[in-house]
């Protein structure tokens, strides 16, 4: 479980900026203390997780991560992190349009902690902030 006062950074890896939008305005209601950082792509992603510019996302933290991005798709994003030992223990959740069974099957081969289709949460994010709101509190995040 995370100390109430520490930060936890949420990084947002989604093409659409609406999406990183709402969920930090959905996670200000939540009690709990995040910080967005958003990627527009897996690429801009790793770059974010390694660590290698000012303002990167930093331990601990959760990952949410869609599926369909230029450049570099969620899915293969997912595949490069988990490949990397200096990586592979962050907790990802995939929030997608994708409805796809092929989809959920793959990612959760690659060990994500969800799997949530935007269509099922609606404009809100309410649901979705919850659920990381609750996650970060019950849990022992990786640092």
């Amino acid at each position: 479980m995370i100390d109430h006062d520490e930060i936890t950074d949420i990084l947002v890896v989604d093409d659409d900026d609406l999406t990183a939008e709402l969920l930090e305005r959905s996670l200000r209601k939540e009690r709990g203390r995040f910080r967005i950082v958003s990627a527009h792509d897996g690429l801009e992603g790793l770059v974010q997780l390694r660590g290698s510019q000012p303002g990167s996302a930093q331990p601990p933290m959760i990952v949410v991560l869609d599926l369909n991005m230029p450049r570099m798709s969620g899915l293969e994003f997912l595949r490069v992190v988990r490949a990397d030992a200096t990586m592979r223990q962050n907790v990802i959740f995939v929030l997608t349009t994708s409805d796809a069974d092929e989809d959920r099957c793959r990612v959760y081969e690659e060990c994500v902690a969800g799997y949530i289709r935007k269509s099922d949460v609606g404009r809100g994010f309410r649901d979705v902030a919850h659920l990381i709101s609750t996650y970060c509190k019950t849990v022992y995040l990786p640092a």
